[in-house]
């Protein structure tokens, strides 16, 4: 791949030292996205590790939902056009926020490493800043579900336990 994937991270929670074989995972689940979905030019994105109780408060002020999620995806794009930054001509795919807390507390429920459960969350949020949508659920929500599956796969990370899908 010739165009260049920026992958910004910063790490704003204390709950747990986070190694840097996942943050170079979360960078190569991302490319894998791009790479899947066939997405032409450099692209950036941020992601940022936080707790539940700034996860919660994130939910609150941009979903008014008062309570703690797993992840949130802040896509700056819509339909395909997305922001440029005007120093790299990278397009400015969005931001995603990742709770560690609620990440591991998943991990040990599904009973799969806090790896893959950070993995999912960063894939899943990929297919968001590109557009994709669960909410209605129906034959959207699978095709996403399948993507997921695709990509972590392709990263070593294959489902080894049945999942359930949140009907929230």
């Amino acid at each position: 791949m010739t165009d260049k994937i920026k992958v910004i991270i910063s790490d704003d929670q204390h709950t747990v030292k986070i190694p840097s074989k996942v943050r170079m995972l979360v960078r190569r689940s991302c490319v894998a996205v791009l790479r899947m979905e066939k997405f032409s030019g450099s692209a950036e994105i941020s992601i940022r590790f936080v707790d539940n109780g700034m996860i919660r408060e994130l939910n609150k002020t941009y979903r008014d939902i008062d309570k703690e999620t797993d992840v949130l995806s802040f896509p700056l794009g819509e339909n395909g056009v997305y922001d440029v930054n005007p120093e790299t001509g990278a397009y400015v795919l969005g931001d995603i926020v990742i709770s560690v807390q609620k990440a591991m507390e998943q991990a040990d429920e599904y009973g799969h490493s806090l790896e893959r459960e950070i993995a999912f969350l960063a894939v899943h949020s990929m297919l968001h800043l590109l557009g994709y949508d669960h909410v209605n659920g129906g034959l959207e929500a699978v095709r996403m579900r399948e993507k997921e599956e695709e990509v972590l796969t392709q990263l070593g990370l294959k489902r080894n336990a049945s999942y359930y899908m949140d009907e929230e």
